[in-house]
């Protein structure tokens, strides 16, 4: 369901200092003073409007919500959803070194407003949930949760960037994974060398979830592959787990 602006809501984009030039985030916190923040990272496509609806509903949810664009360094921008060839060359130049400055960027900007790194969370999708892995994996915060994201367990045929299966071992932040048992862009045999990894190696909480009858960006209410019943569920367990970790 969608969560638009209302006059409950603060909304606005803001520009921060990047590793590679501006970077802007998109921005939505309620009415109130939240007590903790979260980072909504966008999949493949950028920051688009359902990105931007995400983080406004975390921001219905009490949380001071923000999207930051990792792909400020390519001119494609945000890309149509299913136009791959568009989607690909928002990599250009990105790199995990580059995703995790900006990442650094993002936090110093919510602890400027006050959020202490044990109160604040992550959230992402896709190409997002790998980036929240491998937030968890860098840095300390208070927790962090992966919708069907790719290229954590093997390397992806998509995503330009290695697996992050050796970071497993010096993970720092609670992480959760859920995944769809018809997923074929991220399949179950994926998906189970990263529980196995993660059973082996992973010194932090972990959860992992999967859905059945749900298949990539079941999350996405703007696309075919949205399953209701799987999105209500998982971004429920998102956030309830960042509250079980003080994230609230």
């Amino acid at each position: 369901m969608s969560a638009p602006a209302t006059p409950m809501l603060r909304t606005r984009t803001s520009t921060l200092v990047g590793s590679d030039g501006p970077l802007a985030i998109y921005e939505a916190a309620p009415a109130e003073a939240a007590q903790s923040a979260v980072i909504i990272i966008h999949e493949a496509f950028g920051v688009t409007d359902h990105i931007a609806d995400v983080t406004r509903r975390a921001a219905n949810a009490g949380l001071h919500a923000v999207a930051p664009d990792f792909f400020h360094r390519a001119p494609a921008g945000v890309a149509a959803y299913g136009d791959l060839q568009a989607a690909a060359l928002n990599f250009g130049g990105l790199s995990d070194e580059g995703i995790v400055a900006d990442l650094d960027a993002t936090l110093a900007h919510l602890e400027s407003k006050g959020f202490t790194s044990d109160r604040i969370g992550v959230i992402g999708f896709c190409f997002g949930g790998r980036v929240a892995f491998l937030l968890a994996a860098k840095r300390k915060i208070g927790a962090a949760a992966t919708l069907y994201g790719g290229g954590i367990s093997v390397a992806s045929t998509f995503l330009p960037f290695p697996a992050l299966t050796d970071s497993i071992a010096s993970m720092q932040t609670p992480w959760l994974g859920m995944y769809g048992e018809a997923d074929m862009g991220v399949p179950q045999e994926e998906v189970d060398l990263l529980e196995q990894a993660m059973a082996a190696d992973a010194s932090v909480e972990y959860k992992m979830i999967r859905y059945p009858d749900a298949g990539h960006a079941f999350h996405n209410d703007t696309l075919p592959s949205y399953n209701e019943k799987a999105a209500k569920a998982a971004w429920s367990q998102a956030l309830d787990w960042l509250s079980a970790h003080g994230v609230n």
